[in-house]
C-alpha cells in the first residue's frame, strides 16, 4: 500500500464532498444564521448536543461564541450539555443515556434558545429526545445531519432548520459539519458586526 496515495485519496474525497455540499447547504446555513442571530438579540441562547466527534463539535462551536470566532467581541451566551460531565453521568446511571441530553434541556431551555443538534446519522436516540424536550421547551432547532437525516430529520418542524450533508460516509460528514460551524460563526458575526 502507497501511503501517499492513500492520503491523496483522503483529500480527494474530502473535497468532493465539501464540493457537493456547498449548494444545497447555501440556503440552511444562511436561514440557521439569521434564526440564531434573532435569538440572540432577543437574549435568548444557543445550546448544543451531540455524541462523540458530535460532541467534541459542539464545544467548538460554544467555544467560538463564548470567546471569538476570527473578530473581537463580546461573548455570546452558548453551552454545550456534552461538556456538563457530573450532570450527564448523573443522569445515565438514574434514567439511561438516552436522557442525558432532554433532561438538561428541560431544566435549562427557555423559549426562544436554540437547540444545535449535531448527529451525522440522525438516529441517536439521546438526541431524538433532546428535539423533543427542545421543541417542548419552544424552542427554535438547528439540526446538523448527514446522508438521509436519519429519524431526526422526522421529527423536525417546519420552522426548524436541517443542515444535511449529502452524503453517508461519517468522516466526510464530520467534516463537513465542522466547515458548517465555522460558516455559521462567521455568518453571525457578520450580521452582529457588519463586514
Amino acid at each position: 500500500m502507497n501511503l501517499e496515495q492513500h492520503i491523496y485519496q483522503q483529500f480527494a474525497a474530502h473535497i468532493e464532498t465539501v464540493s457537493e455540499a456547498a449548494m444545497p447547504l447555501s440556503a440552511p446555513l444562511a436561514r440557521a444564521s439569521e434564526l440564531m442571530v434573532n435569538s440572540l438579540l432577543q437574549g435568548a441562547k444557543i445550546i448544543a448536543c451531540g455524541n462523540g466527534g458530535a460532541a467534541s463539535s459542539a464545544q467548538h462551536f460554544v467555544a467560538k461564541m463564548i470567546n471569538r470566532y476570527q473578530r473581537e467581541r463580546p461573548g455570546l451566551p452558548a453551552l454545550a450539555l456534552n461538556a456538563a460531565s457530573a450532570a450527564m453521568t448523573a443522569v445515565a446511571d438514574d434514567l439511561g443515556y438516552s436522557q442525558v441530553f432532554a433532561k438538561q434541556l428541560n431544566a435549562l431551555g427557555h423559549p426562544g434558545d436554540v437547540l444545535l443538534a449535531i448527529s451525522p446519522s440522525g438516529t441517536s436516540d439521546n438526541m431524538l429526545l433532546a428535539v423533543e424536550a427542545a421543541m417542548e421547551r419552544q424552542m427554535h432547532i438547528v439540526a446538523l445531519t448527514g446522508h438521509d437525516g436519519g429519524h431526526l430529520a422526522g421529527r423536525l418542524r417546519e420552522q426548524d432548520v436541517e443542515i444535511r450533508v449529502p452524503a453517508d460516509d461519517i468522516a466526510r460528514i464530520q467534516e463537513v459539519h465542522l466547515l458548517c460551524i465555522h460558516c455559521l460563526c462567521n455568518l453571525i458575526d457578520t450580521q452582529l458586526l457588519g463586514s
